[in-house]
């Protein structure tokens, strides 16, 4: 989403790190370059021109201009007035659902993902914060919107009201606020309807169901691609029935980020929640730290350390670590890293997620490499026999053909494969010898080592981080990762077909 913006912003920073002291022209360059991108991420005029005024006016200071370390003293500064921007005065507080049943009233315009977003959400009250969830679908306008819901409520556990033909909307509130305080539920969540656009019939049917339930949230869902136009409608919303607080969805398209940059801002509602996909695992938590370092390509650690406990079988990581540290790694452990790859987002969504690798990944795209490679370098272990995936040194011309053979790949992508087992067996050794294996296990648990503090990830910290992972290896050996994850080394050999 902010792909172009951080591109821009990027190569603003590389040429203020490079130069040895910054005067106040040199800032206001700058400065003006940064406006430049923020307008054609699309956000607001009044906000870049408000964000530019304020950086400039701290940025200029003699305490910047005359440190050893200007650059990196003007990227903390931009970095903080992002959060301040995205987060704004208040923070972003928690949803309301202290007062059981407390109802959640969800309104927008139609096709911005509305029904979706409330089973998503609803899903994650019931995993995450273990609370009872009922949805009701209140729109009888569109053909089999609330069959739409009870599917969904079907497939994620959710419990969904059950359809009456002919009721109004208002009666539907009704009712599953019956329901909920009778069956001890929770939350009961109001998938209401959308229009193709604000009308005062959309507008009069939201106010009467507020009115009848008044909801301890109104969420309002607006299509992140549609830029300012989503500014604009939760203006018209917050004008009209009272928001508190919005999703943004489909923030994993291309669009330019601008709507997520002007939202808090301009209407100074809090973004709480952000839709990154299809899938009804696929919403998360609006974090403005973790997006203004995303923005500023310092990658999002806290994301990857997430993820990797997400993903994780934690015994089966704790079993493999106990082998890395006796020196032990064979082709199994291999194939078990790779998976676990694949499901922390593939290489390109870890590259993402990494301080100062987004520059890399691209890199990796122009030269050819993509996810593809850990499907190839799967099959090629899974052509092999339990004796040769224990012991890979078995593995010798004939074996290799054969190999490669039943794969259908290439006996040099075959050997790319055993060098990069090699590499990453020597490493392990090291890494278990030095401990590095056991801290990144602790930090993947929770056991230990804990989870880094956005707000301290400076930017300079996480440049000397970024060389140090440069000076391991370089872009195929990164060592560290959460859970024993490590990028696997020797790709170069392996480009997608």
């Amino acid at each position: 989403m902010f792909e172009s913006l951080s591109d821009r912003l990027g190569g603003v920073f590389d040429r203020l790190t490079k130069q040895g002291a910054l005067s106040e022209d040199d800032v206001r360059t700058a400065m003006r370059e940064v406006r430049v991108a923020l307008l054609e991420a699309d956000v607001s005029l009044s906000v870049a021109r408000d964000f530019v005024k304020r950086v400039t006016q701290k940025a200029t200071g003699a305490a910047v201009t005359k440190s050893i370390t200007p650059g990196q003293q003007v990227i903390k500064i931009v970095h903080d007035e992002l959060r301040a921007v995205l987060a704004g005065d208040e923070g972003i507080p928690p949803l309301k659902i202290d007062n059981p049943p407390a109802p959640i009233l969800m309104v927008g315009l139609q096709g911005s993902g509305k029904t979706t977003t409330t089973g998503k959400l609803a899903k994650r009250l019931k995993d995450r914060d273990g609370k009872r969830v009922l949805m009701a679908s209140l729109d009888v306008n569109r053909p089999a919107a609330m069959e739409q819901l009870q599917i969904l409520g079907a497939q994620i556990g959710v419990d969904t009201l059950p359809i009456v033909a002919g009721q109004s909307p208002v009666d539907i509130a009704k009712r599953a606020k019956t329901q909920a305080s009778l069956g001890g539920y929770d939350v009961y969540m109001l998938d209401t309807a959308g229009r193709l656009q604000i009308d005062q019939v959309l507008m009069d049917e939201v106010a009467q169901v507020h009115a009848a339930v008044s909801p301890r949230e109104t969420l309002l869902v607006v299509d992140g691609l549609t830029g300012q136009v989503a500014v604009e409608v939760a203006e018209e919303f917050d004008a009209k029935v009272g928001v508190t607080g919005v999703v943004l969805t489909r923030m994993d398209g291309d669009g330019r980020g601008g709507a997520a940059l002007s939202m808090r801002a301009v209407t100074g509602k809090p973004i709480r929640f952000v839709g990154l996909g299809e899938k009804m695992d696929a919403l998360e938590t609006f974090e403005p730290d973790r997006i203004a370092g995303r923005i500023l390509g310092m990658g999002d650690i806290v994301a990857l350390v997430e993820k990797a406990q997400e993903v994780a079988d934690v015994e089966a990581q704790e079993r493999m670590m106990k082998r890395f540290q006796k020196g032990l790694f064979n082709m199994n452990d291999l194939k078990g890293q790779l998976i676990q790859m694949q499901k922390m987002g593939g290489m390109e969504g870890l590259m993402g997620m990494m301080p100062g690798m987004g520059k890399m990944a691209k890199q990796m795209d122009k030269a050819g490499l993509d996810d593809s490679i850990l499907k190839r370098q799967m099959a090629l272990i899974d052509s092999m026999t339990k004796k040769e995936r224990a012991n890979p040194a078995l593995l010798q011309a004939s074996r290799k053909k054969r190999i490669a053979k039943g794969a259908g790949l290439e006996v040099s992508e075959l050997n790319q494969l055993l060098k990069m087992h090699r590499q990453m067996a020597d490493m392990m050794k090291k890494m278990g010898k030095g401990g590095m294996l056991k801290k990144a296990m602790g930090m993947m648990t929770g056991k230990g080592g804990g989870m880094p503090d956005p707000s301290q990830m400076d930017p300079a910290a996480l440049e000397a981080a970024s060389k140090q992972l440069g000076q391991m290896g370089g872009m195929g050996r990164m060592p560290g990762m959460p859970g024993g994850v490590t990028l696997p080394a020797g790709l170069g050999g392996m480009k997608k077909k």
